[in-house]
């Protein structure tokens, strides 16, 4: 099981993001459930999961703020195909996003500086 990172981006943060590419296997579709971790130094607020594309469906939401070196599973609701669109708001209103992140390779989300 591999890893996706998303770096924490904003004032003074600077700004990375990686990608994993779509799934190869047509009709794949993700774990059921998806583990965030926060490696930042501050709280992680807000986290949505939708779908990507004209119709995007909120899938996932974080319940309550995650503390820093912390991590919660998030379990997905009513999945569709790989591509996902992240979007996290930290305390220090740092944020974090990704398009197109494929969650059929990754089940684990970390949030770093």
């Amino acid at each position: 099981m591999k890893a996706h990172q998303l770096v924490a981006r904003g004032i003074g943060i600077g700004a990375a993001i990686l990608i994993a590419l779509p799934a190869l296997a047509q009709g794949a579709r993700p774990h059921p459930q998806i583990t965030i971790t926060n490696q930042r130094a501050v709280p992680l607020e807000s986290l949505e999961i939708a779908t990507t594309g004209e119709q995007s469906r909120l899938v996932a939401k974080l319940a309550k703020p995650l503390a820093p070196g912390k991590s919660t599973t998030l379990k997905l609701n009513k999945p569709q195909g790989c591509s996902y669109f992240i979007l996290g708001k930290f305390a220090d209103e740092a944020e974090t996003d990704a398009d197109g992140m494929d969650l059929c390779k990754d089940r684990v989300i970390r949030l770093t500086e």
